[in-house]
This record gives C-alpha cells, structure tokens and sequence, in this order.
C-alpha cells in the first residue's frame, strides 16, 4: 500500500518539451487543471500528496517519475538519459531527504530514468531505452541487491520507457501491450491484454487497490474491472502529447 505521493505542476515552458507523438503542442492551462485533478484522485485513493512548484527551467519537470526510484527502503536519484531533463534530479533528492532516510544514486556513465524500472514485489524489471542504459541498469540492481531486491533487464524495441506498455497491478496482474505480449520473462504473470488501438492506457497505476486509467480507453478499463478492480478514469490528453502518462506524473510510495 501507498501512503505518499509526490507530484510537481506543469510549468509553461511545457509547451517545449520532448516529444515524438506528433500531436501537436499542450495547451498549458488545461494541462494545469488535469494536474490538479489527478491530485485529487491520489488523494481520493487515500494518498498524501506534496505538490512542487512547477520549474521553468526543465520544460518536462511535471513528469516527477523519471528523476528517481522509490522502494520499501530507499529513494535512488535516477540519472535521466534526456540532457535536457538531467538537471531535475538535483532539487528532487532535498524533497526525497523529508521521506527516507537512505538515499542511493545512480552515476554517470550510467543512465537511468525511473520510467524504466517496473517494480513487482521486490524484483525491479529494468527496461533498456534511450534512456536507460545497461551501466545505470546494473547500478541500480546492485543498489537493490543491497535491500534484499533484485532486477532482471528488459531490452525495447520501440518503447520509450518500459512503463510506456507495461504495468504491474499487483497481485500477481500486470498489464501490457505490444512489444511486451510475447516476452516469455513475464509468462509468470497473469497478463492482461491491451489492444494496439489502445495502447496508450498500458501505461495505468496501481494505488490502493484501485487502478487509474486514461480516459477515452474503454476496453482496457473493461478489462481491468473484469479482473477485479475498481477503475478510475483520468484525463491526462495534455500530457500524451509528451508522451507522458498516468505513472509519469507522480512518484509513489
């Protein structure tokens, strides 16, 4: 179970950020009133959140996740492989100081970016990425090792983040789409299919016993509720346009 949240607003620059989805610029006040109403569901999921101001001079700053990994026992500052992104995880280790008391790094040459690293009980899948690369991989299941956790590596193909087409619902569920359906690493599992229409809700989260999902997915989230959930739909359409998602937004823990 979740019990903290930690989450940073959209700044304008967002209009700036990284992107291959092709569909165009956010529009930033709709993303700002998204941001707050995906703080609500993590609230009404019974989280405490802390909201960050948002920061001008990483235009991709809201996506809280990338910049660091949080387990039972320690926070890692992630070392984010987009050089313009790098710079986030500094203000975010004095915001990780107030919840843990062990903090662990990942070092160059090694990269990681928290998008990459699903977690499924104390075993961490690791996905190899454009921004993610072996060595910052391997430090960071030597940094589990040392917490009784493991890793496993998961080459892409055309993913940009592990989590962009997968996600683990606990219970030994996990959710995923294309490149991900026929890797036999995940056969333990009972897997939940996404259809390539709709991809995009492959990226849901767990919290709580309930799964967010994106709106505007409703095969995905009929699956979902069909394997015992209760799913509740957000709307994140700004944040596609970055390719972000729901687990982007926020670290939890």
């Amino acid at each position: 179970m979740f019990s903290n949240a930690i989450v940073r607003k959209p700044c304008p620059e967002i209009v700036h950020g990284l992107s291959t989805a092709g569909m165009g610029e956010p529009d930033y006040d709709k993303a700002l009133a998204q941001h707050a109403g995906y703080v609500e569901i993590l609230q009404e999921c019974g989280l405490r959140v802390t909201v960050l101001d948002g920061d001008s001079r990483y235009p991709d700053s809201t996506f809280v996740e990338d910049v660091a990994v949080c387990t039972p026992h320690c926070a890692i500052i992630a070392n984010p492989g987009a050089p313009s992104r790098n710079g986030e995880k500094d203000g975010m280790r004095d915001v990780l100081r107030g919840f843990f008391d062990r903090i662990e790094d990942i070092r160059p040459p090694g990269t990681l970016e928290g998008g990459d690293v699903m977690m499924a009980g104390t075993h961490c899948y690791v996905g190899i990425s454009e921004r993610t690369n072996r060595e910052g991989a391997g430090q960071l299941i030597k940094i589990l090792q040392k917490y009784n956790m493991n890793g496993s590596l998961i080459p892409l193909k055309k993913m940009l983040h592990l989590k962009t087409g997968i996600s683990y619902l606990e219970r030994n569920n996990i959710l995923m789409s294309g490149e991900f359906l026929d890797n036999a690493i995940f056969r333990r599992f009972n897997r939940i299919s996404v259809d390539e229409e709709e991809g995009y809700a492959a990226n849901s989260v767990w919290i709580n016993g309930k799964v967010l999902v994106p709106m505007g997915h409703p095969g995905t989230k009929k699956n979902i509720e069909a394997a015992g959930y209760a799913a509740i739909e957000a709307d994140v359409s700004e944040y596609r346009k970055l390719d972000g998602g729901l687990s982007c937004l926020s670290l939890r823990f």
